[in-house]
């Protein structure tokens, strides 16, 4: 890497004396979280639903039926965590657990038809977000940022 492009990445880093908070990128990938959540928070609200619960329903949706620590690592969540969340939704209505055929330590999740309906009023409601985030990037863009953010959480521990 040449000097000049070394010196230009240093500011990036929290140690160097030229950072500024402005161009760190953990500094937007806060704050993009921090006013997503807030935002999706008013949104889920209308739908009956918090934050852990859509992100379970969303999992279950996309993988059909899941384990509870599949659940957690998609999640980025603790496995306690989630398996609490699980059996509240369970308690609700809205998903199945059953014991694995294959090991039967392991408790597989599965969405109920009001688990199905709860995603259908979630999209309802989270629909023009999802396009107010993303107006005016083209596709190439949002799999850009995709492809970029997949580098950093895989350059990232995993504890």
């Amino acid at each position: 890497m040449s000097e000049t492009r070394k010196k230009r990445q240093h500011r990036y880093d929290p140690a160097s004396e030229e950072f500024q908070k402005e161009e760190f990128p953990f500094y937007w990938l806060a704050r993009v979280h921090g006013r997503y959540s807030l935002a999706m928070e008013k949104a889920l609200k209308k739908a009956g639903v918090d934050i852990p619960r859509w992100r379970i329903l969303f999992i279950l949706k996309e993988e059909g039926h899941s384990s509870i620590s599949e659940i957690a690592e998609h999640a980025i969540a603790k496995l306690p965590t989630i398996t609490k969340i699980v059996y509240r939704m369970k308690a609700d209505g809205l998903v199945d657990t059953q014991t694995s055929a294959e090991d039967g330590r392991v408790t597989v999740v599965s969405l109920t038809e009001a688990g199905w309906s709860t995603i259908t009023r979630i999209q309802e409601v989270t629909s023009a977000l999802f396009r107010q985030s993303f107006k005016g990037m083209s596709e190439a863009q949002i799999n850009r940022l995709n492809t970029m953010l997949e580098t950093i959480f895989n350059n990232l521990p995993e504890h």
